[in-house]
């Protein structure tokens, strides 16, 4: 294996194999779903059917797997209503392979062509949500095969901005970090509504990079700041108006107020 692959396997992604939880604890009716990438990876999800003609595809972050997230998902279903498919990039959980950008998208694009297969969810108006890392996941996709609409929650700039910001020891070696997920190039090209929102305290990616992908994106857009949010609460310490303000763009996503 290269060094500069090593490098980025190791400074960029942080995958989990062990599940701490499943939707069932939440109480929740859902899909075990395992499919494949056009590589041949096989890679592991749960789709949970909603009560709206809305199907959200979560893109999540570099950190944990699926399991750390169903609190998150079992709100945003019970309060929204919307069908959710979330899945595990290669490497993360019950999914084969090891992570890598191209490899992100990769299982991003079998992600949809898998709820765009099923009756239940390929109909409807389809939503990219994604979070931290995964908002340049989910704004690739956005290019490729664009949405209804997208959400960008908690979203840095690009790994090279993120390098400068925190990670010394990457600036040292940032010429061999091969990782981009250049999130705020990719917005320029997309022509969908956007919704950004970013805790205001977030600890690990600055607001300021939240407000910078707000001003790279195209209109309609909006920006919602989560008053005393960090990085991994911001579904908590938005508290109800997290899913007010989602409900909003939900239902008029050309809308552009910003919060």
């Amino acid at each position: 294996m290269r060094f500069t692959t090593l490098v980025d396997r190791y400074l960029i992604f942080f995958p989990q194999r062990d599940l701490d939880g499943t939707l069932a604890d939440r109480g929740l009716e859902f899909k075990d779903v395992f499919f494949e990438a056009s590589d041949g990876v096989r890679l592991h999800g749960w789709f949970v059917p909603g009560t709206t003609d809305k199907t959200i595809v979560w893109f999540h972050g570099n950190v944990g797997n699926i399991g750390h997230r169903v609190d998150n998902i079992a709100e945003l279903h019970n309060r929204l209503g919307v069908s959710i498919f979330i899945f595990d990039y290669r490497g993360y959980e019950l999914s084969d392979g090891s992570p890598s950008e191209k490899g992100t998208y990769l299982d991003a694009e079998a992600a949809l062509a898998y709820v765009g297969s099923r009756e239940d969810a390929g109909a409807g108006e389809g939503i990219y949500f994604g979070r931290s890392l995964g908002c340049a996941v989910a704004a690739e996709m956005a290019v490729r095969s664009p949405p209804n609409a997208l959400i960008l929650e908690s979203g840095f700039t690009s790994v090279q901005e993120m390098a400068s910001v925190h990670y010394s020891v990457i600036g040292v070696f940032g010429r061999l970090v091969q990782t981009r997920f250049d999130c705020r190039a990719k917005l320029w090209d997309i022509h969908v509504p956007v919704l950004v929102m970013h805790g205001d305290r977030d600890e690990i990616v600055p607001f300021s990079m939240g407000r910078k992908l707000y001003e790279a994106a195209n209109e309609p857009k909006r920006l919602y700041a989560l008053e005393g949010a960090g990085h991994n609460d911001t579904y908590v310490a938005g508290g109800d108006g997290y899913y007010e303000e989602l409900a909003r763009f939900l239902d008029d996503p050309t809308s552009s107020a910003s919060g």
